[in-house]
């Protein structure tokens, strides 16, 4: 399939410069990047880990991944 993409000038020459540095075609490179960009959104649908809060910075008792998505989900967007 076609399609055009708008992309700005600098960042078509350092596409072009790269394709050229791995013996690619520009096509080729896109391709490959949207390839992988597709398996690594595949790979997300696990939970991302909760960032650390120091024990000075609380003011709540800690909770468990699944309780803060326990809670999302009693009052999430109605």
């Amino acid at each position: 399939m076609r399609t055009t993409l708008d992309l700005p000038d600098p960042l078509y020459r350092r596409l072009k410069l790269q394709a050229a540095q791995e013996g690619k075609t520009l096509r080729e490179l896109i391709v490959g990047y949207l390839e992988e960009g597709l398996r690594r959104r595949v790979g997300e649908g696990s939970p991302r880990p909760l960032p650390s809060v120091p024990e000075a910075g609380r003011r709540l008792r800690p909770l468990s991944h699944a309780e803060l998505m326990e809670l999302l989900d009693e009052h999430g967007p109605s």
